[in-house]
């Protein structure tokens, strides 16, 4: 709307227009047509009546009527002009719709302030200075009617008071509920697009976290089951070689192969456990999100199991004395129960030894070396400790699958503020037969993720001699002992 109350290209309610010329509906249009013809009668009436006392053909005067009263057709429009006319045929006693009518309209309209209050002003004066003039008139026509002086400036005060201030406070109204209903539909309007695209946000960060869970899930599997399956096959090809040339080498390859797929499988049944509960809990309403960590409890918990039962074997064939092999397994078993109720964090850097030795009965050439201070048990967050043995676990297997002959060599060093670990092997020996292990390609992926997950550096790649080096430096702090 403009300074002089014309509006572009908006209806009463600022509202697009949409119905005929400037009005937002047909009913409005229908309604200001039918203002429009009353005001045009009345303005017609009152202007017969101006021209008989003017003495003026009543032609003149119902000519002025008919101008004068349409002009509310535009009185959405410019709701300026209407009061500006209505004031100006005021000496003519007309147009006393049209000017309650303009009022309102232009109270309820965007003009500004200062306009309304001096066009309302304007509206009480001409009013005022009409009325009491024609009060004077009629006084003076009765001789025997005599009131005080006061009454005539207070009847013509009261009547341009009553004439004015109705509408104009009846339009304010009117224009502030417009005004505070669209602004509540506009805040209605942007609190549903905020919640949608809150909506939409929820759904992708929702997707993006399953995703996640599915790639953590399938990364621990992979840790956890694919290094014993490759260990499982590398003695089966060395079983399949020494079968004829060496029974007894064969036999204890056997056993080997079979502690190996027992312990793979009791690995894999209790992951699938664990996602078992996982999914129950999340259909009833529980978060279930702690899965991969408690994944890689399960791990550690099997793993220790797994080599007490290797150690315990070891021990009944090498004992004398069944009575005394027993109790001591009953013993190891119960340390690693131990153990493993109270380290459910998964594997730590102590049980790297552990880790080496499984490649080393594997038939490979591995060592491992370790620098700077070391103590025994945990020293570092639990997920720095196992994202180092993982690192570790699967560039051995790795070595397994790619290098079968090869020398390898594990360094790990304990450095301020981060523990870093290398993994190199040589080039594969000519005679060493290939196992034949299958590779998707995920192994160098998941060390990666691991390690830029705590804001470590990854890296890999073939080293000048014809061999692979894996290296990872992780951040950690040291916890208390």
């Amino acid at each position: 709307m403009t300074a002089t109350g014309a509006s572009e290209g908006v209806g009463a309610r600022g509202a697009p227009v949409s119905g005929p010329w400037w009005w937002a509906r047909r009913r409005s249009a229908v309604l200001d047509v039918f203002l429009a013809a009353a005001s045009a009668a009345e303005c017609a009436f009152e202007g017969v009546l101006f021209a008989q006392e003017a003495q003026l053909p009543e032609l003149v005067g119902v000519l002025l009527g008919l101008l004068v009263g349409p002009v509310l057709l535009v009185r959405r429009r410019w709701p300026v002009v209407v009061v500006l006319v209505s004031i100006a045929v005021m000496p003519a006693e007309m147009g006393g719709l049209l000017s309650v009518v303009g009022l309102y309209t232009l109270a309820a309209s965007d003009v500004p302030r200062r306009i309304t209050a001096l066009l309302a002003s304007m509206t009480v004066v001409g009013t005022l200075v009409t009325t009491f003039l024609n009060l004077r008139q009629d006084m003076a026509a009765q001789e025997d009617f005599n009131p005080p002086m006061w009454f005539v400036p207070a009847m013509a005060l009261a009547v341009g008071l009553v004439l004015t201030a109705p509408p104009v406070l009846w339009g304010l109204y009117i224009g502030a509920r417009r005004r505070l209903v669209e602004s509540l539909r506009e805040r209605a309007d942007g609190l549903e697009r905020e919640l949608s695209l809150l909506a939409d946000r929820a759904e992708e960060r929702a997707e993006w976290a399953r995703n996640e869970e599915r790639t953590r899930i399938a990364r621990e599997m992979h840790d956890v089951v694919a290094h014993r399956v490759s260990l499982m096959v590398v003695h089966a090809a060395a079983l399949q070689a020494v079968a004829l040339k060496d029974p007894e080498k064969a036999s204890k390859n056997a056993g080997l192969v079979g502690d190996m797929g027992r312990q793979a499988l009791t690995e894999l049944r209790e992951m699938l456990g664990v996602l078992r509960t996982a999914e129950g809990s999340a259909v009833r309403g529980g978060a279930g999100s702690d899965a991969p960590e408690r994944l890689a409890a399960v791990a550690s918990q099997v793993g220790a199991k797994a080599q007490v039962s290797a150690s315990a074997e070891r021990v009944s064939v090498r004992s004398p004395s069944g009575e005394r092999a027993g109790a001591g397994v009953s013993a190891s078993a119960s340390s690693a129960d131990g153990a493993g109720e109270s380290d459910a964090e998964g594997p730590c850097l102590a049980e790297l030894g552990d880790l080496v030795g499984q490649s080393r009965a594997a038939g490979m050439a591995v060592e491992l070396s370790v620098e700077g201070v070391g103590v025994v048990g945990r020293r570092y967050a639990a997920r720095v400790e196992r994202t180092v043995y993982r690192v570790v676990q699967e560039a051995l297997t790795n070595v397994h699958k790619h290098a079968p002959g090869a020398r390898a060599r594990v360094r790990l060093a304990h450095r301020d503020g981060e523990v870093a670990v290398q993994v190199e092997n040589g080039p594969c020996e000519g005679g060493a037969a290939d196992a034949g292990l299958p590779s998707g390609g995920n192994g160098l992926v998941g060390m990666r993720e691991r390690v830029t997950a705590l804001g470590g550096v990854f890296v890999s790649g073939p080293t000048e001699a014809g061999g692979f080096r894996v290296s990872a430096v992780v951040p950690a702090s040291r916890v208390a002992g």
